[in-house]
Formats: structure tokens, C-alpha cells, sequence
């Protein structure tokens, strides 16, 4: 019986024929490819930017925030509104106020223009504020995107468990400040005064440097800074990075004050540091200085408005001698008598300003201080948060951002010295805070008045101030006066102890 020999399609001649079902056929082996869809040799820049967007949109869906509410709404209708608004404000003003080619701008008009970059923040915070508090937008409705950091903003945190951690923390330092040794005690203090006087003369030196002296670029150009505004900023910005590095590494109490309570003392803040840098174009170094050693009159008198505060007979005293001494000194000073009557009205209104200002911020913090208990690093970020805010923005209205870098970058000795000049306010603020926190006020107002003479020492020396034998006088009487107030201050709060302690007992 023959065979069947047909082959059957696909089948080799050599195959014996299939019995049953036939087996499934695989496909050929592809090569193995990555779970990540951007290995391999070519990583196209449309496929990374793909990418990220896809990373982003992955993040955002593992992360679920909380959709916008209609509150939400308003209050970004708000902000953008009223930034709108003032920018076009600022702009309009900016080309009616500006001066002729190669003029500065007066320093009143540029105070404007300063005051217009500021709204840009204050009116809108204060309309969002005002909407929050009227419509209960953190009490009422589900959560939403924005009410973290409106919380954050306007009403802080809670308080039971926060009290409870600053002083439990405030004692734990206090108890390791006491365990340090005579000798170590001498050798921090020596630190503190050393640190000091190293950093906020330096500063004071470079201050008036950068506002009265004339920058040489490689080419043998001549150019001087003018703008007050753009030191100021430069300044907060490293201090605000210095604080946050020191809070990160060190351990803080929860904090718990709106941060919008910073803003009345960071506006105060930049405004005297603007009126200081802005002072020298008018007033000799030496007479800002003295001009601060004064201002324990207008700190007085706004203790008197802000915090209804009752004063020693011997403030008064001190208040009137400084005032003499001021006077004297101004009648001798030889650069307020070639300086024409404009010029020492302008700078005397500045100066004024800076003192107001100035002492203002003081007696703000110390309310905060007493209401919220925070740290003084917390502080220093806070009111540096603002600070950087409202003076980038007011930069960038006006262009000066712009102008100054430029500036910059022409003339690489100005860069220097602002780097250094930053430098010293930050690491100065910290030696502030350290010294009063280890020591208390009295040492450090000692140091700072020791620094306040060698500072007027310094700017004789260094830029040829003359000064007749009434200027002496009028120094002398100055710090005088400030001494004698220290003197009676710690004798009076020595008495006080001892009465306190006698009552106990």
C-alpha cells in the first residue's frame, strides 16, 4: 500500500508529516527593550522636554491637591488686579517723573517711585486680607490649593502646643549658658565685641564708599552708584538665605505669627536702611552716625505712640544732652558749612526719616516678640522675606535691577564691595542677636556705642572729614550721654532686683 507523499504548504520535504493538531507557530524574538521609553543611545531634546512634562503631570496626580474654590478665585482676581493696576501706575510715573539724560533722580521723586513699588504689595494683601476676615474663608468650606498658605499669611498657627515647645527650648538654652566657665564667658564676650565692631565698621566704611566716591572700570571710565534701593535689597537677600540656613540647622520653636505682622516692620526697616544709604549723597559719615546715637530721642517718643511706654527722669536728661551735643556738633562740622542750604535741608529731612523709621521697627519687633515668642532667627527671616519682596519688586518696576547689574559688571571693584558690604550686615545681624541672647542689651549697647565712636574716628581718618573744636565738644557730650545712660539703666535695674529680692525674703 503506497504512501501519501504530499507535503502539506509551509512543510519541508525531509518533515514528517503532522499527526493531530499542528503547533502553534511563535513569532521571532524581538530584541529586549527598557521600561523607561528614553534609554538608548539617542535622547532627543522633544522626548526630554515630553518627559518632564509627563513627570510633572505624574507628580501632580500623586500628589491630589485640592481643586481651586470659588474664594480661590477672588482673591487670585485680587492679586492680579491690583498688580496690574499699580504697575501701569508706576510706569506712567516713571515716564512723567524722569529726569534729563545724565541727571539723577531728586530724592524726593524717587521716593515715590519707591512708595508706588511697595503698593504693588500692600494694597492687594491688604484687599485679601480685608476679603478673608469678612467672608470666614478659612473657617467655612472644604479645603482648598490656596488656604495653606493664606492661613500662613493671616492668621498663623496654633498656639497651646507652640508655647509650651519655645519654652521648654528657652530653658534648655538658658541652662547651657550657664554652665560655661568664667574664662569661657570672657572669651565669647570678646568674640560678640570683636565681631561686632569688625563687621558693622567695615560696613560702615564700605556704606560710605559706594555712596560718595567715584568707581575707575579697566578702561579709565568714572562712574558713581546712585541707587539707594538696590544696596538695600542686596543686603536683606543674603540675610534672609543666612537665616533660613541657620533654622534649618538649628533647632527652632514652632512658629506661630501671621507673616503679614512682619510686613509693617520690614517696610519701617527698609525705608530707614534707604534713608541711611540715601543721607550720605547730603551729610558727611559722621553725621549720620551721630544722627543715629540721637535717636534714642524719636525712640522714645514713638514708645510714647506705639506702646504707651513711661520713661525715667534720667531718659529725659540723656535726651536733652544728646540734643546739644548734636547741635554742637553741627554748628562745627566743616562739611555742613561748605554744603549749600538745599543740601543740608535734604539731608536733615532724610535723617529725620531714618531716625522715625528706625525706631518704629524697634518697638514693632519687641511687640511681636512679646505677643508671638519667637526665636530672633525668626524674625530676622521674616522681616527678610518681606524685604526682599518689596524691594525686587520695586526694582524690577522701575528697571533698576536692570541698570545696576550693569553697573555691576563694568566696574568689578563696586561688585566687591557689595559682596562684602552684604556680607558684613548678615553675619553683623547674627552677632547682634547672639550677643544680646547671651549677655543681654546692656553689653551690646555698650559695644555698639564703642563701635559708633570708632566708626566716627575711622571716617575722619579715611575721607579727610574736618572738624572745628564745637564738633569735638558736641561728640564728646554725645557719647557722653549715652554712657551715663547705660550707667543709670543697669543701676536702676540692679535696685530693682535687690528690692524684689528683699520682698521674697
Amino acid at each position: 500500500m503506497l504512501s501519501d507523499t504530499r507535503t502539506l504548504p509551509g512543510q519541508s520535504l525531509g518533515t514528517p508529516p503532522a499527526t493531530g493538531t499542528p503547533p502553534l507557530v511563535s513569532p521571532p524574538p524581538s530584541p529586549a527593550r527598557s521600561l523607561v521609553w528614553l534609554s538608548g543611545p539617542v535622547c532627543s531634546p522633544a522626548r526630554l522636554c515630553l518627559a518632564t512634562l509627563f513627570s510633572v503631570r505624574s507628580l501632580l496626580n500623586t500628589m491630589a491637591l485640592p481643586p481651586l474654590k470659588s474664594a480661590d478665585w477672588v482673591i487670585l482676581s485680587i492679586i492680579s488686579v491690583g498688580t496690574i493696576v499699580l504697575y501701569l501706575a508706576s510706569t506712567l510715573a516713571q515716564s512723567l517723573l524722569a529726569p534729563p539724560p545724565g541727571e539723577s533722580l531728586f530724592w524726593l521723586l524717587s521716593l515715590l517711585l519707591n512708595m508706588i513699588g511697595y503698593a504693588t504689595i500692600f494694597v492687594p494683601g491688604y484687599y485679601v486680607i480685608k476679603y478673608v476676615r469678612k467672608t470666614n474663608y478659612l473657617e467655612t468650606g472644604p479645603a482648598s490649593l490656596l488656604q495653606p498658605l493664606v492661613r500662613l499669611f493671616v492668621k498663623g498657627a496654633e498656639t497651646e502646643v507652640i508655647e509650651v515647645e519655645a519654652v521648654n527650648l528657652i530653658k534648655g538654652e538658658t541652662e547651657a549658658a550657664m554652665a560655661k566657665t568664667v574664662y569661657q564667658e570672657g572669651m565669647t564676650l570678646m568674640f560678640c565685641a570683636g565681631g561686632l565692631l569688625g563687621s558693622y565698621s567695615t560696613w560702615g566704611y564700605l556704606q560710605e564708599k559706594i555712596m560718595t566716591t567715584n568707581y575707575v572700570d579697566s578702561l579709565g571710565n568714572k562712574g558713581k552708584f546712585n541707587d539707594s534701593q538696590f544696596l538695600v535689597f542686596v543686603n536683606r537677600i543674603l540675610a534672609f538665605a543666612l537665616a533660613l540656613l541657620v533654622i534649618m540647622i538649628r533647632r527652632q520653636p514652632r512658629h506661630k505669627a501671621p507673616l503679614f505682622k512682619y510686613s509693617y516692620c520690614s517696610f519701617s526697616n527698609i525705608m530707614s536702611s534707604w534713608c541711611q544709604y540715601e543721607a550720605l549723597k547730603y551729610v558727611s559719615f559722621p553725621t549720620q552716625v551721630l544722627a543715629k546715637a540721637s535717636k534714642v530721642i524719636p525712640v522714645m517718643l514713638m514708645g510714647k505712640v506705639v506702646s504707651n511706654k513711661k520713661y525715667e527722669y534720667y531718659e529725659y536728661v540723656v535726651a536733652l544732652l544728646i540734643s546739644v551735643g548734636m547741635v554742637a556738633f553741627l554748628m562745627g562740622n566743616d562739611d555742613g558749612n561748605k554744603a549749600s542750604n538745599a543740601t543740608t535741608f535734604s539731608g536733615f529731612i532724610i535723617l529725620i526719616g531714618y531716625m522715625a523709621f528706625d525706631a518704629f521697627t524697634s518697638n514693632w519687633q519687641g511687640e511681636l516678640f512679646t505677643e508671638y515668642k519667637m526665636t530672633s532667627f525668626q524674625m530676622m527671616a521674616g522681616v527678610n522675606l518681606f524685604s526682599c519682596l518689596l524691594t525686587s519688586v520695586s526694582l524690577m518696576q522701575q528697571g533698576v535691577f536692570y541698570t545696576s547689574l550693569a553697573f555691576m559688571s563694568q566696574y568689578s571693584r563696586f561688585m566687591l564691595d557689595c559682596i562684602i558690604l552684604s556680607i558684613c550686615s548678615a553675619s553683623g545681624q547674627l552677632f547682634i542677636y547672639y550677643t544680646i541672647s547671651v549677655f543681654g542689651p546692656v553689653a551690646f549697647v555698650i559695644i555698639m556705642t564703642v563701635r559708633q565712636v570708632f566708626a566716627v574716628v575711622l571716617s575722619c581718618i579715611l575721607f579727610q572729614h574736618a572738624l572745628a573744636p564745637v564738633a569735638i565738644i558736641g561728640i564728646f557730650i554725645i557719647f557722653s550721654a549715652l554712657f551715663l545712660k547705660i550707667y543709670c539703666s543697669y543701676r536702676l535695674k540692679m535696685k530693682k532686683k535687690t528690692v524684689s529680692a528683699a520682698g521674697k525674703i
